[in-house]
């Protein structure tokens, strides 16, 4: 065989699946021990035939033969006496051995059917039997008893001839009878070596094919599948460079193969998320930088330009008390806008500062009873609600761990919008449900306000966007912003029913404990916020 044809062949056997691997083993190894078991079969039968005609026809044969002699002997023993004395005794030995001989000529007959030699030889035996029976035994033993007999004294010496041929006859007889069985006999005995090495050479095979089996598997299964589950171990340990070896049948090779272009895409995909956690992590550096730079900002305007504000807000103030009428109306339409515009200022401020608060000062986590917190806000509310003549309602409320204040703040706001946002003419009602949903509790505050359009369900959480004027409605819309951040800071979400349309249903979730790290900060939006409205 070439090179070419070797480098071929290899080829060709890389191409075989695992399923195909197996099916040629076990076709080859079921081919071999069929072929196996057909010759331990015929080497069984084999044996077993010589073994039953060495049993069953060789050795009863010459059994037969030799009693078959022994009857001819006693014949001959009793004519002889009786032809000598003339006593009747001497004719029952000759009697018996006729009796045996008829036996013995069947058992042969029947055991020989099959053997054309031994019918032959027992035909030459049956012959010389008759020949001497007719002339010497038979007539002799028909002389009358009592004195010796003359026909013996007669033929003696052709009687002697003839039982000689009977003699001679089962001689040959026996000698190819004995011959026949030591044949058999050798033929048992080698038929039976035979069978040994067969069944040794099965078992070598058995033996063989196992080792090829178990080690056709090792090389083409379990090395394979070791080498590979090294590898996965290697890259779970952190090794991601580490290559997967491509070994095995072509099945096995394309499962290591897509498992190494799972880890190529994973090394990848590491890459780009480290990249992005660098970025991250800068851009969280430098919002935390920002956050603090904004926090100080809000401690500026809710501190540093209260005093001045305060001052501005007293002499306007001041002016409109003292040179109120005094001057023409367009300056007092000016006193009242510097009036207006310094308190709404404040007003903002104050807002903010109470906004920047919230997880920050507020942040006292304890077990929290809803039903007394709602108690205490209606309680703070009392004025509005009896002015509105409002009728407030209210599922049974959970205990959470939770900051009690801002909690406060949250009912407030709530049930303040509730009661303020009221359609003319009409009461406002208001009801409150809790229920467990999961993990955690979700609640509704549902009214017969106003109501709320639905293009504007996200932009009422926004701080300081408002849907109406001041004129119509008071407030820095700075509610609904803090309540989404008290929420989120307790680890739910905030949201308008949209489904609800005979007023207003704001849903929001609180989780039973608070998470670990509040949610995203919304200084830099609200610092913009206040930045817009102070222009």
């Amino acid at each position: 065989m070439t090179g070419d044809e070797k480098q071929s062949r290899r080829r060709g056997l890389s191409s075989w699946t695992t399923r195909r691997w197996l099916r040629v083993g076990v076709a080859a190894s079921l081919a071999v021990l069929a072929l196996l078991g057909v010759a331990g079969a015929w080497v069984l039968g084999r044996t077993q035939s010589i073994s039953d005609d060495l049993v069953d026809v060789r050795s009863p044969a010459l059994t037969s033969a030799i009693r078959l002699e022994s009857a001819m002997l006693n014949q001959e023993t009793g004519i002889r006496g009786y032809g000598l004395t003339g006593t009747p005794d001497f004719l029952t030995p000759y009697r018996q051995g006729l009796t045996e001989q008829k036996t013995n000529f069947a058992q042969l007959t029947e055991l020989l059917h099959d053997d054309r030699a031994g019918l032959e030889d027992l035909r030459t035996v049956r012959d010389a039997v008759t020949k001497w029976q007719e002339r010497f035994a038979r007539p002799v033993a028909a002389q009358p008893s009592g004195s010796p007999s003359l026909l013996a004294t007669e033929r003696a010496a052709e009687g002697k001839r003839a039982f000689d041929d009977v003699r001679a006859a089962m001689s040959s007889q026996q000698e190819r009878l004995l011959a026949e069985r030591l044949n058999a006999r050798d033929d048992l005995m080698a038929t039976t070596a035979l069978r040994n090495w067969v069944f040794s050479a099965i078992a070598v095979v058995i033996v063989v094919l196992t080792a090829l089996i178990f080690e056709g598997l090792r090389r083409g299964i379990n090395s394979p599948l070791e080498r590979l589950g090294a590898d996965a171990r290697a890259i779970s340990g952190g090794d991601f460079d580490h290559p997967i070896t491509l070994t095995g049948p072509l099945d096995l090779r394309r499962l290591s193969g897509e498992i190494d272009f799972m880890r190529q895409r994973l090394v990848r995909e590491l890459a780009f998320s480290e990249e992005t956690r660098l970025r991250l992590d800068a851009q969280a550096a430098d919002l935390q930088r920002s956050n603090a730079e904004l926090e100080q900002f809000a401690y500026v305007a809710s501190h540093d330009l209260q005093e001045p504000l305060r001052k501005v807000s007293s002499f306007t103030q001041l002016l409109q008390r003292r040179y109120g009428g005094q001057l023409d109306s367009r300056a007092d339409q000016y006193i009242d806008f510097a009036v207006d515009g310094a308190n709404r200022m404040q007003t903002l401020i104050n807002d903010l500062l109470d906004f920047s608060r919230v997880g920050r000062l507020h942040n006292a986590h304890q077990s929290v009873d809803l039903e007394k917190v709602l108690e205490r806000t209606l309680s703070s509310l009392s004025v509005a609600i009896e002015e509105s003549g409002a009728t407030i309602t209210h599922d049974p409320l959970p205990t959470l761990v939770a900051d009690p204040t801002q909690l406060g703040m949250l009912w407030q706001n709530l049930i303040g919008n509730a009661v303020k946002f009221r359609r003319p003419g009409e009461a406002p009602k208001i009801h409150i449900t809790a229920a467990r949903e999961g993990e955690l509790w979700r609640f509704t505050v549902t009214d017969n306000g106003i109501g709320i359009a639905p293009e504007y369900a996200d932009k009422i959480f926004v701080i300081f966007q408002r849907l109406h004027t001041k004129d119509a409605y008071s407030g820095s819309g700075i509610g609904l912003a803090m309540c989404k951040k008290i929420v989120e800071f307790h680890g739910g979400t905030i949201s308008v029913d949209p489904e609800y349309h005979d007023g207003a249903r704001i849903v929001f979730t609180l989780a039973p404990e608070p998470p670990e790290s509040p949610g995203p900060s919304t200084m830099p939006e609200a610092i913009r916020s206040v930045t817009e409205q102070a222009r």
